[in-house]
């Protein structure tokens, strides 16, 4: 989880290590053993992956330091590229609490963060501070009746020094744990069992913070917990929706090809056809998402508005609110009703512009009408402004234009 472990020697075999199945409930039999990584920041927006046969991540949401939040921006698309590759995608919290107080604390904020599916693993990572027995036992029954899979993860020995041998064996009769140890710090590819944590309910073992060069945790799931949430364990039907399972489905939709124009952006392109940036980059490899350029041939999905063009100008009239929706970025937000991210991030106390959530309510500059007018064949912008009663310069500036010479039929103008 974080950089710095102590190696901890255990004394078990494969056999023992087979032999500690979970408990009745906690996860559905499985004959296959899986391997897998857990990421946090370091392993950037799309994460690390080992070896072609790791099938699952669980990456951290952020950690809670008893008060302080320090939220991981590389979570979201951590989790999106995961189930865009057909793997199963986990959360996990780095937990550092004593007390029912900051348990409630720690999971008000991060709980309607998660976005991967309801009875996916949501972790906590309780391996650092003064943890006590009732306030991780509380935290964990919260996850659970939240719809998650509840799982401890830490070392052994700390666990057993916070929370006593009876207290980790009263938790383990209730949920599963997921521990770690290593033998030592050069890469390992396998599971050393000599190595291993023995105790009771233990369905996930990591074995390793070099599982490849550079550092990268390594894990194996004895029991098929971590096809929890996925319905038989296939990453591209999750038991629910979220934003992060959403990119990954757009990338296995029906596409077909879309020929950049002159003023394309890949979020204009994106939001045409009901896709976010992040699935339209990951389908087709794009490597810097500022860069397209006209005749350019993008893999586009067959949902969304294609090529159908409006006639006609449009207005929408808003109350001065948007409430967020699944997929939502704030940028594209701000670009749907002609303002700007930080605009919007100011005028709602947004600290970090790529965190928002499903059902906030967000309040849009100035609170009156927002009008759209579609562009259509043989319009030019300076047109444009004449029919509608402003100037070119406004047009140009609202909607970010570069070149005033270059519109398009299909883009979408505010005013």
């Amino acid at each position: 989880m974080q950089k710095m472990k102590m190696i901890k020697r255990g004394a078990a075999s494969v056999a023992i290590a087979l032999l500690l199945l979970p408990l009745a409930g906690t996860a559905h039999a499985t004959t296959v053993m899986h391997y897998g990584v857990d990421w946090s920041k370091y392993q950037g927006n799309a994460g690390k992956w080992g070896y072609a046969r790791d099938d699952f991540s669980i990456s951290q949401i952020g950690g809670y330091y008893n008060g302080s939040f320090v939220p991981q921006t590389t979570y979201g698309t951590q989790v999106a590229n995961t189930i865009a590759l057909n793997k199963r995608a986990h959360t996990y919290i780095y937990a550092q609490f004593s007390g029912t107080v900051q348990a409630d604390q720690m999971l008000d904020y991060y709980l309607p963060k998660v976005q991967t599916p309801k009875g996916s693993i949501v972790a906590l990572d309780v391996e650092s501070g003064n943890p006590d027995l009732a306030s991780v036992e509380h935290a964990l029954q919260r996850v659970q009746d939240a719809g998650y899979t509840a799982v401890l993860y830490g070392y052994k020995s700390f666990l057993i020094y916070h929370l006593g041998s009876a207290g980790l064996q009263e938790i383990a009769s209730q949920w599963p744990l997921w521990l770690g140890e290593y033998k030592n710090y050069q890469v390992t590819t396998e599971p050393d069992y000599n190595y291993f944590p023995s105790f009771t309910n233990v369905q996930l073992f990591q074995f390793t913070s070099t599982y490849a060069s550079g550092g990268l945790d390594g894990n194996v799931d004895f029991t098929g917990i971590t096809e929890n949430g996925y319905k038989n364990g296939n990453a591209q039907e999750p038991a629910t929706k979220t934003a992060a399972t959403t990119t990954g489905k757009q990338l296995h939709q029906d596409t077909h090809n879309y020929t950049v124009k002159s003023g394309d952006t890949l979020s204009v392109i994106a939001s045409r056809y009901g896709m976010t940036v992040n699935a339209l980059v990951t389908l087709n490899g794009i490597q810097n998402a500022n860069l397209i350029y006209p005749g350019q041939v993008l893999r586009v999905a067959d949902s969304g508005q294609g090529s159908t063009v409006s006639q006609k100008a449009t207005t929408t009239t808003t109350a001065g609110t948007y409430t967020v929706r699944y997929g939502d970025t704030l940028s594209a937000i701000a670009s749907r009703y002609g303002t700007s991210t930080s605009t919007l991030a100011s005028i709602n106390g947004i600290s970090n512009p790529n965190w928002i959530c499903p059902g906030q309510v967000l309040k849009l500059s100035g609170g009156s009408s927002t009008r759209a007018y579609t562009v259509r064949s043989g319009d030019t912008l300076s047109g444009i402004a004449s029919r509608l009663g402003t100037s070119w310069t406004s047009l140009k500036a609202k909607n970010g234009i570069s070149n005033a010479n270059l519109i398009y039929p299909g883009q979408t103008l505010y005013y």
